[in-house]
């Protein structure tokens, strides 16, 4: 059964948008790693200031050799100033991860 991993992230106020053009400046290094189902980021809408990263994984062992890869260090790597001015993007995070149990999606019509 796959895995999901959580990496919640503090994000100070009005930096939200700096971390979502980061993430869509290394979009892509994740999408061909062996045993990579999804990625999602999740823009907070309820009064936090946490984003969430939710990537699923086919097993742990594909998650370990992705954050062991040079493809995860290139994007992880600091890049300079944030494109729209200097300072952090994120100021913590906490990694979660989980089994899935059960799932569902939606059927076609």
């Amino acid at each position: 059964m796959s895995v999901v991993k959580i990496n919640v992230i503090e994000v100070p106020e009005g930096r939200g948008g700096v971390l979502e053009q980061r993430f869509a400046a290394r979009a892509g290094e994740v999408e061909t790693v062996d045993g990579f189902e999804s990625f999602d980021l999740l823009r907070p809408t309820e009064g936090t200031d946490r984003y969430l990263v939710v990537t699923r994984w086919r097993d742990e062992a594909a998650f370990q050799a992705w954050l062991s890869s040079a493809a995860f260090q290139r994007g992880h790597a600091s890049g300079g100033p944030a494109p729209s001015g200097d300072g952090p993007a994120a100021v913590g995070s906490e990694l979660w991860g989980f089994e899935v149990v059960t799932s569902a999606a939606a059927r076609p019509a």
